[in-house]
């Protein structure tokens, strides 16, 4: 039996000019919990950081959503030092939301501070959906993002999302984005 961080599901290595998108290992464990415990990271999802049991739950959906679904997470690595800086994909959260996004895979990034800036969020958000337009059969796509979020909003209509909907999630104001696929 191959050694446990050999065991990836198959997930396509994406590349950018500065990027490699690639499939999580169980050694991007300890980045991933950093990066989900930064109070930077956090402050337009939650109030409290990410402990470390719920970033290892993160890790195994983001793996399980390769299995069962075709799509999910990649780690955002960068291509000249192999470093971490981050994660980005799709995922069906069935999350209780109106409008419903029963069906619609919702793409998701998030980069560590230390590389907030640099437009990294922008090449790795337009790759994936460039990997969604080709292997979601068209389907539409959508996000959800914190209305003070400005950063993020910006990521999002560079990559063709636009605004469907103000809504709120988790008792929390939230705008929903929806794309076609091009």
């Amino acid at each position: 039996m191959p050694p446990v961080s050999q065991l990836v599901v198959n997930v396509p290595t994406l590349e950018t000019n500065r990027l490699r998108l690639r499939g999580h290992r169980l050694e991007d464990y300890p980045h991933s919990a950093r990066m989900w415990s930064d109070p930077n990271v956090i402050r337009y999802i939650r109030e409290t950081p990410f402990t470390a049991e719920e970033t290892w739950s993160r890790l195994l959906r983001y793996i399980g959503h390769w299995t069962l679904l075709g799509f999910g997470y990649w780690v955002v690595e960068q291509k000249e030092d192999c470093a971490f800086v981050g994660e980005v994909g799709f995922a069906d959260y069935r999350r209780d939301i109106s409008p419903s996004l029963e069906g619609v895979p919702e793409i998701g990034w998030v980069l560590a501070p230390n590389v907030h800036g640099k437009g990294l969020a922008t090449e790795a958000v337009q790759t994936a959906v460039a990997w969604a337009d080709e292997h979601l059969e068209k389907r539409q796509t959508a996000c959800i993002i914190a209305p003070d979020n400005l950063a993020s909003i910006r990521v999002a209509e560079k990559a063709g999302y636009r605004e469907r909907a103000r809504t709120t999630y988790q008792a929390n104001p939230t705008v929903m984005y929806m794309r076609d696929p091009a």
